[in-house]
């Protein structure tokens, strides 16, 4: 036996070992299976074990005309067997970043027959990711951080009328209590040592709910006869969802519009900011979070590169520090800031007026003269006349100044000392103050870095000044979102966090899995930094009862998967794990790869640019309660899903036909009708079948054509998920690799009786039946049912 690989694109054998048994023996035992030993050449070393059991074929039982199966007795029969060999024998994976992401995998080895009668060889791979456990905590960790920072803020907003204080108190009492109950969990799932999967019967519990259901790599590797090996990948995964809430309410789809209609109508003892503009106020305190401390070291670089005396130093600290204040200035030019700080004011002690205000953005500013509608705030700043507005302008104009004068004296500085023309920076704005260059005397006596320290510390003085009044104004805008609705909107945080990490993790481990296997691809490399990919879930929810929430869940937590962007980064040790950072808002994932691999991506990915992702969803219900849902129920959430997720593809493939090379695309369109395939996909979705799966097959062949990462979620990714990675593989065998049409059928069927995902149903409830009974499949599509003798009662 030989196990069959492709390492680098090329095709790699390593002889396993051999074992031998007689027919008559596999035949006459009793379970008719038997377990081998796998030998070494030599015939001594045992280095792991295989079963060879006999499969039955197209047997029809009495009374299933319904079923299946159709096959004729006599043909050919599938050769199944499990290969368990250790690593370091098998060689599943020669790159060490990979086997830290993969575990515990599964192998079923498969011979079927092509159309021309030549047998191609089939390789199944079922495997856990350690990253269902690793990327939660991850994630945990930085959200605990962000809420701790947020909460100081909180305090640190200042003196405030009685009011607001009351209001502040009570949000800091609710914030703390989250934090601990996030330090909890993390603390339970940092026990969790080497964990690499949570089973389904495991889904609602609490200390596990960041922990996605049931990850796993779906991964058939095909060897035909006459066309090249070819690699297929699925993620399969429970549906991210907050099941141990529940879904009483609905999911986040709902429950966030209806949070959202009743702040808009709350009363006056809160100030209503849109979601856009509490999503602003997070940005500017993030970037005022990062650029402060990188403008300070920038600009202590800048004095001890003056008292080096070093005019190319100098220059090259003084371009770095302009570059960070010209980021930090323009931060700040929003109205938004402008109006919160006037509410602030507002809401100090004595500073408070008639009603508060509401925030003010750009298409307000043009009707902020008309009178407000009766029983609503009015959508502009009210005047006060004990406020300056001309304040804030002052202070965030002496930043810019303060920079233009150290930019002044630098090049007096390398001017007096002969070493350079023309000056070694601009102003804001790119200009320089006329009246600054005139009033700064250098001494040639003096040392530069006397010279620019009192200058330096000017520019420390002014962008403090700044920083501490936005932020207090910022986190005031903060304060009405948390103060408008405790508990309720802590734990509509909680509850999108939970469904955001379960999505992550199943992300971050696809995309590790795609880079892997196209990592010598330079169409995908190009694609990958010019585009970025396109990420497709198959969702196979209803739209009855309680899974109607987890759509909901799982439609918000998928979209909020486009706040991720991907960095490769160059392992510098032998934690090859990818480390996440950022903030709820925007999320960075650091995939480190060796020093070999990293050095041959292209020069943009090596430098650190930013990879995108673009997440769509397409979901077809396909059991009995989707039934009841088109008969009896509503299935407009389904269909506005589809609907919206077919727009975003349409803009992506519109985006990838702009950006890529014409030769790439060229060349693309030649081998690819995805025109046609789109339109096609927007025919079925428009046509309201009852579950036309035809939608599921569309996306799934558009993403693949797409070098896109694939996705199969059902409740618990176990049993409907088991149905239709099976008839994707199958489908992949008939249409791309000349799978013998007569033995379409037993193919499914062998996989599903013996396959790894049968393997999944047994690790998962302890047993080997896929959880359906007989009315159940009387309601499924036809393909998606599996063969008699493979499922039972059980709870799905």
């Amino acid at each position: 036996m030989e196990w069959i690989s492709i390492t680098d694109g090329c095709i790699s054998r390593s002889f396993l070992g051999y074992a031998s048994f007689r027919v008559g023996e596999l035949l006459k035992s009793k379970e008719q299976v038997l377990a081998l030993g796998l030998r070494t050449s030599d015939g001594g070393k045992v280095v792991g074990t295989i079963e060879v059991s006999v499969v039955k074929m197209g047997e029809i039982e009495d009374g299933g005309a319904d079923h299946i199966t159709t096959d004729v007795q006599g043909q050919k029969c599938a050769l199944v067997c499990e290969c368990t060999a250790p690593e370091s024998v098998s060689r599943k994976d020669n790159l060490p970043f990979l086997n830290a992401v993969l575990k515990n995998p599964v192998c079923k080895l498969y011979r079927f027959p092509t159309s021309d009668n030549k047998w191609m060889r089939i390789r199944e791979q079922m495997s856990e990711s350690i990253l269902s456990f690793h990327i939660p905590k991850e994630l945990i960790s930085l959200q605990i951080k962000e809420d701790l920072c947020r909460n100081q803020e909180l305090k640190e907003l200042g003196e405030l009328s009685p009011h607001w204080d009351n209001l502040r108190n009570n949000v800091l009492t609710h914030c703390d209590q989250m934090v601990n109950m996030y330090q909890d969990i993390l603390t339970e799932l940092s026990k969790e040592t080497g964990s690499s999967f949570k089973s389904s019967s495991s889904k609602g519990e609490k200390t596990l709910e960041f922990v996605p259901i049931n990850l796993h790599l779906q991964r058939m590797h095909v060897h035909s006869p006459h066309l090249k090996d070819a690699l297929y990948d699925v993620i399969t995964v429970g549906a991210p969802a907050a099941h141990f809430q529940g879904f009483k309410n609905g999911g986040l789809r709902k429950l966030l519009h209806r949070f959202e209609t009743e702040r808009r109508n709350t009363g006056y003892q809160f100030i209503y900011y849109s979601p856009e503009n509490t999503a602003k106020a997070k940005e500017v305190l993030s970037n005022i979070n990062q650029l402060q401390p990188l403008i300070e070291t920038h600009a202590d670089l800048l004095l001890n590169s003056a008292s080096q005396h070093s005019p190319d130093s100098l220059k090259n600290s003084l371009k770095m520090l302009s570059e960070k204040t010209e980021l930090f200035v323009h931060a700040f030019k929003d109205q938004l800031v402008r109006s919160a700080l006037l509410a602030l004011y507002t809401a100090r002690p004595g500073g408070a007026i008639k009603k508060p205000p509401s925030p003010k953005n750009s298409a307000e500013e043009s009707s902020s003269q008309d009178p407000p509608p009766p029983m609503r705030r009015q959508d502009s700043i009210p005047h006060h006349s004990d406020y300056n507005e001309e304040e804030w302008d002052r202070v965030w104009a002496n930043v810019g100044k303060s920079l233009n004068c150290i930019i002044a004296m630098v090049d007096k500085l390398i001017e007096r000392d002969g070493g350079g023309e023309g000056g070694s920076g601009s102003g804001k704005d790119g200009e320089k103050d006329p009246s600054l260059g005139d009033s700064i005397i250098t001494h040639p006596k003096e040392d530069w870095y006397e010279q620019l320290y009192p200058l330096v510390l000017t520019l420390k003085d002014c962008m403090g000044e700044v920083v501490n009044r936005a932020k207090q104004s910022l986190t005031f805008v903060l304060l009405q979102e948390l103060a408008y609705s405790l508990p309720q909107c802590l734990m509509l945080t909680l509850r999108r966090d939970v469904v955001f990490s379960q999505a992550l993790a199943g992300l971050v481990c696809g995309f590790i899995i795609k880079l892997h296997t196209s990592l010598y691809d330079p169409g995908f490399l190009e694609q990958l930094h010019m585009v970025g990919l396109i990420v497709q879930y198959e969702g196979l929810l209803s739209t009855y009862s309680e899974e109607i929430g987890m759509l909901e869940d799982m439609a918000v937590g998928i979209s909020d998967l486009k706040k991720v962007a991907f960095k490769i980064i160059e392992a510098t040790s032998n934690d090859v794990l990818p480390v996440i950072t950022g903030r709820r808002e925007h999320y960075v994932v650091e995939v480190k790869l060796p020093t070999r691999m990293f050095e041959s991506l292209p020069l943009q990915i090596k430098e650190g640019q930013l990879l995108h992702v673009y997440p769509v969803l397409f979901n077809v219900g396909i059991n009995e309660q989707q039934t009841l849902a088109e008969r009896f129920g509503d299935v407009s959430l389904q269909e506005s899903i589809n609907q919206e997720n077919f727009e975003l593809l349409k803009e992506y493939y519109t985006v990838f036909m702009e950006k890529m090379p014409p030769d790439y695309i060229s060349h693309f369109q030649e081998q690819n009708d995805l025109t046609g395939l789109l339109e096609n996909l927007h025919q079925n979705i428009q046509a309201k079948k009852r579950k036309n799966v035809e939608i599921m097959w569309l996306a799934a062949t558009i993403c693949r054509k797409l070098n896109g990462i694939r996705f199969t979620c059902c409740k618990s990714a176990k049993d409907r998920t088991s149905m239709s990675v099976t008839l994707e593989q199958c489908s992949i065998l008939r249409d791309e690799h000349q799978l013998h049409k007569d033995f379409f059928i037993r193919a499914l069927d062998c996989m599903r009786r013996e396959g790894c995902r049968i393997e999944n149903v047994l690790k998962n409830i302890k047993c080997r039946k896929y959880a359906f009974n007989m009315l159940q499949l009387m309601a499924f599509p036809k393909y998606y049912r599996p063969p008699e003798g493979t499922y039972g009662k059980a709870d799905t």
